[in-house]
């Protein structure tokens, strides 16, 4: 009888701790789904340059679609933890390295894209990363990226500490914010497309800064 006794609240607990497991862990198909979406850009650019449905200056066009791409991933993956925070749930912080790398991923082909643009020249490139503003933030921005990408695994974690690691990531928002500064000074004329995302990367910098002000608080009270 002591047996059962003991038993009886055990399976409920059980329960309790699979159905937490199964809340806290993403659907399976959620990871090679975001590699195959991530992809649908650059294969939709490939299929209308061998179609040739392009603009009348394919590569400019090309540049823009790449950094556009590398704009949106990086702020999908600056919304992973405010998301978390927010809603409770923790599949958002497994999916944020794969959505930063597929922004590195992007930004580079976008440079790489620039480079083409300007035949490999590189008086010209330095010139233009060293005179032209728009140019050097964004240049700067894929710099900061650089280290991110290079540290996004879980052995750079353990070698650096996770607080280091940590506080190195932060990178992630001023290369964010030198990308909107970069597709605003690139477009000049119709800003409402990167100011939609500049706004929503103000709001993702606002929860961090709520949500930190909020631990504060509570650790000195």
């Amino acid at each position: 009888m002591e047996a059962t006794s003991e038993s009886a609240p055990a399976r409920p607990v059980a329960a309790a701790r699979r159905r937490v497991r199964r809340r806290s862990t993403p659907t399976p198909w959620l990871s090679p789904g975001i590699f195959i979406g991530a992809l649908v850009p650059l294969a939709a650019l490939i299929w209308r340059t061998t179609q040739g449905t392009l603009s009348a200056n394919p590569i400019a066009e090309i540049i823009n679609e790449l950094g556009l791409a590398a704009l949106i991933f990086l702020v999908a993956s600056l919304a992973c933890t405010p998301l978390r925070w927010v809603s409770g749930w923790s599949w958002p912080v497994r999916v944020r390295r794969e959505l930063g790398l597929f922004a590195f991923f992007y930004a580079v082909l976008h440079f790489l894209m620039y480079l083409v643009d300007q035949t490999f020249d590189l008086g010209i490139i330095l010139e233009d990363i060293a005179l032209r503003p728009f140019i050097t933030v964004g240049f700067l921005a894929l710099v900061l990226m650089v280290p991110l990408a290079l540290t996004s695994t879980a052995e750079s974690v353990r070698k650096l500490g996770y607080r280091r690691w940590q506080r190195l990531h932060y990178l992630a928002y001023a290369a964010g914010v030198l990308a909107i500064i970069h597709f605003i000074w690139r477009v000049k004329i119709d800003l409402s497309q990167p100011l939609i995302y500049g706004t929503v990367l103000g709001t993702l910098l606002l929860v961090r800064v709520a949500f930190w002000l909020r631990k504060r608080s509570e650790s000195r009270g």
